[in-house]
């Protein structure tokens, strides 16, 4: 039984792994800014640094407090990291049931949202299902 377990484990890391790695370069680049990074529950996330405040200042559009990448947390600081990981950690298992297939499945729902004259964010199936699980008194843009 520990062992179907431990290679269920492993195949939802393998699965997400594309995305992983680019998660973790990029993390890599945030604690050479200055971010910091820990494993939190088989999961890396990354915070804070020049990058986080550069992000953070970032017109409305395209600003974010923090984004998955496979098994990747990227958070402009530690703050927004810590209300925001419940909602993130749900993106993590969608990561691991979609794989390569989650970024692609992700923008075509924020596309068919955005042709239905729809928020394209906050609609999007995904978020949708994020919001869904995070707690109402935490729910803070992201």
């Amino acid at each position: 039984m520990r062992l179907m377990a431990t290679t269920s484990r492993l195949l939802r890391y393998l699965w997400a792994a594309p995305y992983t790695l680019l998660g973790v370069a990029l993390g890599l680049l945030a604690v050479a800014f200055g971010g910091s990074a820990r494993l939190h529950f088989g999961v890396l996330e990354f915070c804070g640094g020049r990058l986080g405040a550069f992000i953070a200042s970032f017109p409305e559009p395209l600003r974010f407090s923090a984004m998955t990448l496979g098994h990747v947390i990227l958070a402009v600081d530690r703050c927004a990291l810590r209300e925001l990981r419940s909602h993130e950690r749900v993106h993590v298992r969608q990561y691991e049931r979609w794989g390569p297939l989650f970024l692609p499945a992700y923008l075509l729902s924020s596309l068919l949202q955005l042709l239905r004259g729809r928020n394209p964010y906050r609609e999007n199936h995904f978020e949708r299902q994020a919001y869904a699980a995070t707690p109402a008194r935490r729910r803070i843009s992201s």
